[in-house]
């Protein structure tokens, strides 16, 4: 067990015996459905992805009376517990919050804090720093000496890029993505891999894919290997990513792309039914209006990737009231040790 388990508000359930764990992380889907009036679903043993492969994280970082400290906040508190180990991040994200403790020794004042996003891609680590703080000339080349050898590609300071090594990228089958400031990401690749691997078995066959909250296209760019695929997104410098990548990517059916907000204008029945099949992976909150737009279309397959069992149960009563049926149920646990599940839902009709 971690060293931080009880103090870190990071992890809950570290404590939990692996068959215990497992029962946990599935009757909160199982719950979840059965208050929606589907106690019946079949719902798979979850997929756990391994310790140590979380790729995404926001370190807090500040100074106290002389020592910086860097970490997650403490359960409940907005103390930082200053990390030494963790068996959820990947190895290149633990080493970067000692890598902050150095770095920020010389440039930070007793008690100042800041935070930083840091994502682990393919190509080194990208951080983006939030702090109260004016970016000035000296602290563009204190941070740039500090960071410059530690496998850092990229570093953004409150929305002004400070240093860029290399562009950070990551790939999503075999088209590799720039990816812009502050972008989502799926947490870990195994749990990616697992989730792509569904929606591609499910969608075999179709020849028009409509990708609905696409991002970068972790759906739209393996898919577009045997369909063409509509990719609709509202974050702009996501959907150029998307739509750069695909264009430099040779073998794949056409993608286009549609920067559309779908909580406020979701596909309407008409537009879908253009399509053979669709996918969504929509934020926290589900996509009522959207999954509705769905319900109503003539579309006979729905892939459903949500990181919420809660809004994934309501959003599936309003697609089995529609008529279709769970073809499976996965749990995909991105999240380690914590309260939260990903899920991949097969939707049929």
């Amino acid at each position: 067990m971690c060293a931080h388990f009880g103090l870190c508000g990071g992890c809950s359930l570290q404590n939990l015996a692996p068959d215990d764990y497992r029962k946990h992380k599935r009757d909160a889907v199982l719950t979840a459905l059965a208050r929606t009036g589907l106690p019946d679903l079949s719902v798979e043993q979850p997929f756990l992805v391994p310790e140590r492969s979380r790729r995404r994280a926001v370190f807090k970082f500040g100074k106290q009376a002389g020592k910086v400290v860097a970490g997650f906040h403490a359960a409940r508190s907005h103390a930082i517990v200053d990390m030494q180990e963790c068996r959820v991040l990947t190895p290149a994200l633990l080493a970067l919050a000692g890598g902050l403790r150095h770095a920020m020794a010389p440039i930070l004042s007793d008690g100042e804090k800041g935070e930083v996003h840091v994502t682990e891609t393919d190509t080194g680590l990208d951080l983006a720093f939030r702090a109260p703080r004016r970016l000035t000339p000296a602290l563009t080349a204190s941070l740039a000496k500090a960071f410059s050898d530690s496998g850092v590609a990229r570093i953004i300071f409150n929305g002004e890029m400070l240093f860029e090594q290399r562009a950070p990228e990551i790939r999503f089958g075999e088209a590799v993505v720039a990816l812009p400031p502050h972008s989502f990401l799926q947490a870990g690749r195994d749990g990616e891999a697992m989730l792509v691997g569904r929606v591609q078995a499910f969608l075999e066959g179709a020849k028009t894919v409509a990708d609905l909250f696409a991002g970068l296209g972790t759906f739209s760019l393996p898919l577009a290997r045997r369909a063409r695929v509509h990719a609709v997104e509202q974050d702009a410098e996501a959907l150029a990513a998307l739509a750069d990548a695909a264009r430099k990517t040779k073998g794949l059916k056409p993608v286009t792309t549609e920067r559309r907000d779908l909580f406020k204008l979701p596909l309407t029945p008409p537009e879908l039914n253009r399509f053979e099949a669709a996918v969504l992976d929509p934020p926290r909150a589900g996509a009522e209006k959207q999954v509705r737009a769905l319900a109503a279309s003539k579309l006979k397959r729905v892939a459903y990737v949500s990181c919420d069992a809660a809004s994934f149960a309501r959003d599936t009563a309003i697609l089995v009231e529609a008529g279709f049926r769970a073809d499976t149920i996965l749990p995909v646990d991105q999240f380690l040790y914590s309260e939260h599940i990903e899920l991949v839902g097969s939707f049929m009709r």
